[in-house]
């Protein structure tokens, strides 16, 4: 986060009980109730170090919750005619391919040209102006590509935002990371902000559980091609986790470089070659879940886009 910081630790008595907003309102007196409300829905809220977007979240006391606060004179809800690469619509979901680049919210240093922004333009005359995040399931991360599931209604929003919360919605990525692998698996191992690198996460015992599975799809003398699972959707979840086992996604500029002890040794040419790749080589390309109002079972499936395709064929 680029923004200063603001901190408070929950009196145990007075605050016991409360809502999320409630507590900020009652801490945070110079900014109103509709404003920390609305950096609590764009992931601007920690509470224990970990993102708290849910307003009516129960706050007991005791912990600590910080904000990284927006510049109240920077408009969040702008329409934006921005190009969305619609996958499937119908009057209660909208099913996008997200391009790397394009951020999900709007925050610290992308306070405009998002997924958010572009949403309030395309559904102007709709209720999805009023929802949570403008119906937002899930989020990806800027250089992240891939499918994204957006909420049209608040029936369709609430039936969704449970379903991710149950682990009823699936999402599979391709990734590439460094390193020959010698087999797939699962990563269980908690995840926690950074105790002093605030934009990273990082796996911690004092973290939320964490669940990866990954496969291996194709091998390369010291790089893999795998097909990778959410079992859970934690910030940087896949990102963090490669790094965890050792083999950390090419071109993550923000994790790769952070585990030193393991040496991957290319030529000069290979080497030159995956430098130009500027952002980490992830992809959601597949997305499956139960449709909010007919109930029935919905799967996309979405090809690699052209630059992780023109990595493995240099590979």
């Amino acid at each position: 986060m680029n923004t200063k910081e603001l901190t408070v630790i929950v009196p145990h008595i007075s605050s016991s009980g409360l809502r999320l907003d409630q507590v900020l309102s009652k801490s945070f007196k110079q900014y109103s109730r509709s404003c920390l409300k609305q950096w609590i829905l764009l992931n601007h809220v920690y509470v224990n170090n970990m993102i708290a977007n849910r307003p009516d979240k129960k706050i007991l006391g005791g912990e600590r919750i910080s904000i990284y606060p927006i510049p109240q004179n920077i408009k969040q809800d702008v329409p934006e005619n921005i190009y969305l690469n619609v996958v499937y619509e119908d009057d209660y979901i909208l099913v996008i391919n997200k391009p790397s680049g394009l951020v999900v919210h709007p925050g610290a240093g992308n306070h405009k040209g998002t997924v958010f922004n572009a949403l309030l333009y395309r559904y102007s005359n709709l209720k999805i102006i009023k929802l949570p995040r403008a119906g937002i399931i899930h989020r990806l991360d800027k250089n992240t590509s891939g499918l994204m599931v957006i909420a049209k209604t608040i029936t369709a929003y609430n039936f969704l935002f449970n379903s991710l919360k149950n682990r009823k919605i699936i999402r599979k990525y391709q990734g590439i990371v460094k390193g020959s692998m010698i087999s797939g698996g699962t990563i269980n191992a908690p995840i926690i902000r950074h105790h002093w690198k605030r934009t990273s996460m990082m796996v911690h015992s004092l973290g939320k559980k964490s669940v990866t599975h990954y496969q291996i799809i194709n091998r390369f003398h010291s790089h893999t091609h795998v097909s990778i699972q959410l079992e859970t959707g934690r910030t940087h979840q896949i990102r963090v986790h490669m790094l965890h086992i050792g083999h950390p996604l090419i071109g993550d500029s923000l994790y790769s470089g952070m585990n030193r002890k393991f040496n991957y040794k290319l030529c000069k040419d290979v080497e030159k070659r995956i430098s130009y790749f500027s952002r980490q080589a992830l992809h959601a390309n597949h997305l499956s879940l139960f449709h909010p109002i007919s109930r029935s079972k919905m799967s996309w499936t979405v090809s690699l886009p052209k630059d992780m395709t023109e990595l493995l064929s240099y590979l």
